[in-house]
């Protein structure tokens, strides 16, 4: 199956004392969940803003297929003032939403509502909604469960892994455990060096 990521070795830092990534490379397929572990400041987000072109290498080539995005807070991620299904309109198209629905277990009627209205489980789960319906080959996940409790986690989890025929994940955590059961691959950040190592 082809890669929906190819990272060739990536070189990036902000300042030459301190180089975040020397000679990095990384590869992603549909059907994969690899996942980034590491402290706060190793550059687990800044990878991020790599793919997505905000931030460009110093060395090395990324190559990503269409992807989509979902953020750690699903309420910041969503406008306050706008229903959810308009912000979903505005990025992708509706079609699949029925099935979507069904399968992340929503009422329609809650993209009619304000995001204050929803719990932080089902906000998450519209979150995951808007990035299905932009047909991506690829999620980037920003510590997706992160925001929510336990129970939830879990089960927001588990829905978005139902779609791995379609995508494949690359995920942002600091739940270990959660990187252990969800992963095909771990890549932890350290502050010499990434390495990648099966779950």
């Amino acid at each position: 199956m082809e890669n929906v990521l190819e990272i060739e070795n990536l070189t990036f830092y902000y300042t030459k004392g301190r180089v975040l990534y020397k000679d990095f490379s990384l590869s992603l397929k549909k059907g994969e969940v690899v996942t980034i572990v590491g402290e706060s400041g190793s550059g687990k987000s800044t990878l991020f803003e790599l793919i997505t072109g905000e931030l460009k290498p110093v060395e090395g080539t990324i190559k990503a297929a269409k992807f989509a995005q979902i953020f750690q807070d699903p309420y910041s991620s969503f406008h306050p003032s706008y229903n959810i299904l308009s912000q979903i309109e505005e990025v992708a198209s509706l079609e699949g939403l029925h099935e979507y629905l069904k399968t992340l277990d929503l009422d329609r009627n809650l993209l009619d509502q304000k995001p204050h209205k929803l719990s932080g489980g089902q906000l998450q789960r519209c979150s995951i909604l808007r990035a299905l319906l932009q047909k991506p080959d690829l999620i980037l996940a920003d510590e997706p469960t992160s925001a929510l409790d336990n129970v939830v986690q879990l089960d927001v989890m588990k829905l978005l892994m139902h779609f791995l025929d379609k995508v494949g994940i690359l995920m942002i955590t600091h739940d270990e455990d959660l990187a252990k059961w969800a992963s095909d691959k771990i890549v932890r950040i350290g502050s010499a060096s990434a390495q990648i190592t099966a779950s």
